[in-house]
């Protein structure tokens, strides 16, 4: 798999092949352990909000499933298992690690400012968006976000993630139609937190560029 620079690469880690061979493919990525509480929840909620800027392949591995990667990731670093843990890579090698509650955006800032290539494509495409959105309170700026998505600026992780954030940070005064028709993608958007339950998976609702399509005609 290559990464494009609209594209956000996030796979599961669910063997230490893996894990060896994500580290190979990619040189500068990060691995994400995901645990069950709410820590986990919360700390990837902060590494995605960085995604959506930056070009940095993630895998994850959900510690509870997956432990003989996540055991493999120990070995390989020499660093104490957490989860949740963020660990960024270069060549292999880790550069970085946080852990538990200190995974907040004051400590990943200089990391990511510092040593990750920021997504310029999509710098550019959330700033017309927001724009159009400040200028609108109509459906452009869904209109626009989707057409990106089926012109293949978007993948279909990355379109979820700024959909859901789109519709939940939505204060316009919207009719009973338009809101069940936005609401049909992927549901209540209070319920999504972070997207981690869904990590590499976002069509597992079926066909998400062909209801995406349905539903762009749909709101004309």
């Amino acid at each position: 798999m290559t990464q494009t620079a609209e594209t956000q690469v996030l796979l599961p880690l669910t063997t230490p092949q893996e894990v060896d061979d994500f580290l190979k493919e990619y040189p500068l990525a990060a691995i994400f352990k995901a645990g069950t509480c709410h820590k986990t929840m919360q700390g990837f909620g902060v590494v995605e909000t960085f995604l959506q800027k930056h070009d940095l392949p993630v895998g994850f591995i959900r510690v509870v499933d997956w432990r003989p990667a996540s055991n493999h990731v120990a070995q390989l670093t020499g660093l104490t298992h957490h989860s949740p843990q963020f660990i960024l890579f270069k060549d292999g090698q880790p550069q970085f690690e946080v852990n538990n509650w200190d995974i907040t955006p004051e400590a990943l800032t200089p990391v990511f400012e510092g040593h990750v290539p920021a997504r310029t494509g999509t710098a550019q495409l959330n700033a017309q968006l927001n724009a159009q959105g400040e200028t609108s309170g109509g459906l452009e700026p869904y209109r626009r976000l989707m057409q990106a998505y089926l012109d293949g600026q978007l993948s279909d992780w990355a379109f979820q993630d700024q959909y859901v954030t789109l519709f939940r940070d939505d204060a316009s005064l919207r009719s009973q139609r338009e809101f069940d028709l936005l609401s049909r993608l992927f549901g209540d958007p209070d319920a999504y937190h972070g997207g981690l339950h869904q990590l590499g998976a976002p069509q597992g609702r079926g066909d998400l560029q062909a209801r995406v399509q349905e539903l762009l005609q749909e709101l004309g």
